[in-house]
């Protein structure tokens, strides 16, 4: 049996079910049971959902090693790219069907076994990534994308992932935070960027570009942020250093050797001329490859420039504590870029892929009369 089926369930709740490797077809929006929280873990009642670049990818099959083009390629031919991908998911399989949903704003509506009940009421946001074996392995899983996720009304989670946060930010605002802050803090801090360092950020209007100009600049860092022209004077106004056009050489803009750091989650073939801006025992960091994920390497400008190039998708331990004290200093606030309702998630998906956005578009599901 379906385990959506809500046959000989009294309770039911409304969410986005993605049943398999696909196009828009492949997300339902319909009424499943409510989850129930087990041992250490807490009920929670979505407040605001994130929409992400991983939702899409991991819809598409886009991770598995058989796709070699951009996101965006990989989007434009969806409704060809039906078949399911064994290793199409983060972690190899998909649990399909499932519901998505990386990003978390949400409020504990109750307890599993173990759990303090004084956390009721509380409004929290989810570390995403989890570390399930412990901080001295790199083990991970993710939240909507190797078990169920927040685009539904309720979602159940470990209680030592949800952090509460004493800040008036809207529900909106706090669910753009755990997935592109939390990728883009733990970016910077296993590169180390450091106060006075020039970091080079590409893609710098989406979720985690725009969140991690703002990190940086937090650190004390120089940024030099990429986009599309259009969307210079948002990342101005966060404070970047120096704006760059998306097609422009970064070469001939900056000169070699000129940047510390590199931030990149476009990969594609912009890549080489990334090492090459690099100082010596620069760091190149990356999260992505939303351009494209096989890209040229001339291992002469790694290793005779003492590069390190640096992966990045298991969060550290002190990233997610570290941006809930950011958020709550007032260090950090996010771009939200607006808003949909949970139902109309392919909405929200396709505006999303338009990338006319800067910053973060949240889904926002039904929610109780006051």
């Amino acid at each position: 049996m379906d385990r959506f089926d809500t046959s000989g369930h009294d309770k039911t709740m409304m969410a986005v079910v993605t049943t398999g490797n696909g196009g828009f077809d492949k997300l339902e929006y319909r009424a499943v049971p409510i989850p129930q929280p087990k041992a250490g873990e807490v009920l929670l009642r979505v407040l605001a959902a994130g929409v992400n670049n991983t939702e899409i990818n991991t819809r598409l099959g886009w991770y598995s090693s058989s796709v070699t083009e951009s996101t965006d390629a990989t989007s434009d031919e969806q409704s060809e790219k039906s078949e399911q991908k064994a290793d199409g998911g983060w972690n190899e399989a998909t649990p399909f069907p499932f519901i998505q949903g990386t990003d978390c704003c949400g409020r504990v509506a109750a307890v599993g076994e173990g759990v303090d009940a004084s956390r009721i009421g509380e409004r929290v946001i989810v570390r995403a990534c989890m570390r399930p074996n412990g901080y001295d392995t790199m083990d991970n899983i993710w939240m909507a994308s190797d078990f169920d996720g927040a685009f539904a009304e309720y979602v159940v989670v470990p209680a030592s992932e949800a952090f509460a946060v004493d800040v008036d930010w809207s529900d909106a605002e706090l669910a753009a935070i755990p997935c592109a802050y939390g990728t883009s803090e733990n970016m910077l801090h296993r590169a180390n960027v450091k106060a006075g360092e020039h970091v080079l950020v590409a893609g710098a209007s989406g979720g985690v570009g725009s969140a991690t100009v703002q990190l940086a600049l937090r650190r004390g860092a120089k940024v030099t942020a990429i986009s599309g022209a259009s969307k210079h004077n948002q990342l101005r106004s966060l404070g970047a250093y120096h704006l760059l056009d998306r097609n422009e050489d970064v070469v001939a803009a900056l000169g070699e050797q000129s940047v510390d750091v590199v931030v990149d989650n476009v990969g594609g073939t912009g890549f080489p001329n990334m090492l090459k801006v690099l100082k010596r025992g620069g760091r190149f960091v990356t999260s992505g490859a939303i351009a494209g994920p096989i890209v040229s390497l001339d291992m002469r400008d790694m290793y005779l420039k003492d590069i390190q190039l640096i992966g990045s998708t298991a969060w550290d331990e002190p990233v997610f504590p570290n941006l809930i004290s950011y958020i709550e200093r007032s260090e950090i606030r996010p771009f939200l870029a607006g808003k949909y309702p949970l139902s109309e998630i392919v909405q929200a998906q396709k505006g999303f892929l338009e990338k006319k956005h800067v910053g973060k578009l949240v889904l926002i599901p039904p929610q109780p009369e006051t």
